[in-house]
Formats: structure tokens, C-alpha cells, sequence
């Protein structure tokens, strides 16, 4: 089954540049010149990727993101001619999966839309992981604690399932970009600071004090039980 692509892009070139990419692919696309139809269109149709420039008129990609990441887990590859640190790490910290800023390179937007769409379509080794209180269900693509459901992003998901599957492992940023992206995933270091500041404002009671996400200085990052030592 191809895979639905839905491209948000006001510039009219571009736009068609990547619509004709897409269908190269053979992708089913379809094309939306501004934020409130791409909001729309994800509400309507629920694509399998959404590729999302940042710079539109009226409700821009940031707010777009903003918006899709309380309600969905699509995939999203942000694009745009904001080429700061800063302006990347915020698309990431409002949920895209990744960043590719203008001008680019068509086929490296392949590229990357190859590698969300594989990584979004894998299956976990278990269906089910458990730390302490911390659920990951890998068929529903629900992260809970206890009761409550906690939203995740597809990039927050992959990177909470591979410290999840070996409790008390440290893993180095390198190790996670690698594990939950693979060696084609274009994520920096960085990134994986981003993505673990987001999952424990959403796991954690106190995100300052982690009892699950522990930061082992100099080295990295572990899942631990949830209970607190000594």
C-alpha cells in the first residue's frame, strides 16, 4: 500500500518540485498552500507523513505542529529557510521528527521521507514494554503511567522504547540517535537533549527531579523503576 504524503508548502515551485519528488516515489500526495488546510487535511485524511515548511501565511508550521502533536503521531519533516540552532531545536521541541532547511537538495528530502516512513512502519521486538509503573505498548503506540496515557511523538516513542527494552543501560546520545533512527536519520546529538527534556515534562511528577529518565553525567542517558534510593 503506497504511502499517503501530505506536502504543506505556500511557494508554488517548491510546492511542485516536491509534489513531483513524491510521486517519482510513487507516493500518493497531495499538495496544501497554508496552515489551516494542512490542519484540516490531517483532521480529514490522516496522512502517513506530513512534510510541513514553517514559513506560511496565517497559521504558520510551527503552529501547525503545535497544534496536529496534541491530537496525532504522523511523522512530520519540518522545512524551512530558518537555518539557526535555536529555530531547530524549537521544531523539534513542538514535536517534528526532522528538520531539513532550504535550499536543499530533492534528493535528500527522498531520503528522509524514506527514513520516517520506514522507521513509523516497524515493529517492536515485544509488544509490550515495563519499567516499574511505565508501560510502552508497541501495537497501540501508547506510552502509559499506571492509568494515565501519555502522548508521544513518533521520535519521543522510538527513543523511550530502545532505554525502556534494557532498564539501568546507559546510553550515550550517539547510541540513541543510532537505535532509534538508525545511521540515516540526519539527528544530531543535540537532538536526543531536546527529545528527553520533553519526555520527562510528560512522564515525570517533577521533570527537574527524574525518577525515571536519570541523566548519568558525562555519558548519557537511563531508564530506571521509577523509585527512589537511599
Amino acid at each position: 500500500m503506497c504511502a499517503y504524503v501530505l506536502v504543506a508548502e505556500d511557494d508554488p515551485k517548491q510546492a511542485e518540485l516536491v509534489r513531483r519528488y513524491l510521486c517519482r516515489e510513487e507516493y500518493t500526495v497531495r499538495v496544501v498552500a497554508d496552515g489551516r488546510s494542512a490542519i484540516d487535511e490531517v483532521r480529514r485524511e490522516r496522512p502517513d507523513l506530513l512534510v510541513l515548511d514553517v514559513m506560511m501565511p496565517g497559521v504558520d508550521g510551527l503552529d501547525v505542529c503545535r497544534v496536529l502533536r496534541r491530537e496525532y503521531d504522523l511523522p512530520v519533516l519540518m522545512v524551512t529557510a530558518r537555518v539557526s540552532a535555536n529555530d531547530k531545536l524549537l521544531g523539534f521541541d513542538l514535536g517534528a521528527d526532522d528538520y531539513l532547511t532550504k535550499p536543499y537538495d530533492p534528493r535528500e528530502l527522498m531520503a528522509r521521507v524514506r527514513s520516517l516512513l520506514r522507521r513509523a512502519r516497524q515493529p517492536s521486538a515485544q509488544q509490550e514494554l515495563r519499567v516499574g509503573d511505565l508501560v510502552l505498548d508497541a501495537v497501540r503506540h501508547e506510552v502509559r503511567i499506571g492509568a494515565r496515557q501519555v502522548p508521544c511523538t513518533p521520535a519521543e516513542f522510538r527513543i523511550l522504547a530502545t532505554m525502556v527494552a534494557a532498564p539501568e543501560q546507559v546510553f550515550s546520545r550517539g547510541q540513541l540517535v543510532e537505535q532509534a533512527y538508525g545511521l540515516d536519520g540526519f539527528i544530531t546529538e543535540r537532538t536526543i537533549d531536546v527529545h528527553v527534556a520533553n519526555l520527562r515534562k510528560k512522564i515525570e511528577a517533577d521533570p527537574r527531579d527524574p525518577a525515571y529518565l536519570r541523566t548519568v553525567y558525562g555519558v548519557g542517558y537511563k531508564v530506571t523503576n521509577g523509585r527512589r534510593h537511599g
